[in-house]
């Protein structure tokens, strides 16, 4: 039969407590630094989508280019009144 020395014994209980008092601070270690690389994948999705919107922007960068897109999302300028026709296509199969 085998038998563990006292100090054994104590050694091999004290390695179990390290382990023990260690597991709560490496699994928040751990979902810490998941966290981190997907904020950091967001960050770079986020800085991507910015950049392709500055050449966007600096593509429509004429006048008339930007009001006419600005007209495609419905804005209007300050003291303007939107108004909302619809129908048209029918109208024009008809003249």
């Amino acid at each position: 039969m085998f038998r563990l020395k006292p100090t054994r014994l104590l050694a091999l209980a004290g390695v179990a407590l390290v382990a023990f008092l260690y597991w709560k601070p490496t699994q928040t270690y751990l979902r810490t630094n998941r966290e981190l690389h997907a904020r950091t994948a967001e960050v770079r999705a986020l800085r991507e989508e910015k950049a392709q919107l500055k050449r966007r922007i600096a593509q429509v960068g004429s006048g008339g280019q930007l009001v006419r897109e600005a007209r495609r999302l419905g804005l209007v300028k300050p003291g303007e009144q939107l108004f909302i026709v619809r129908g048209i296509s029918t109208w024009r199969k008809h003249h």
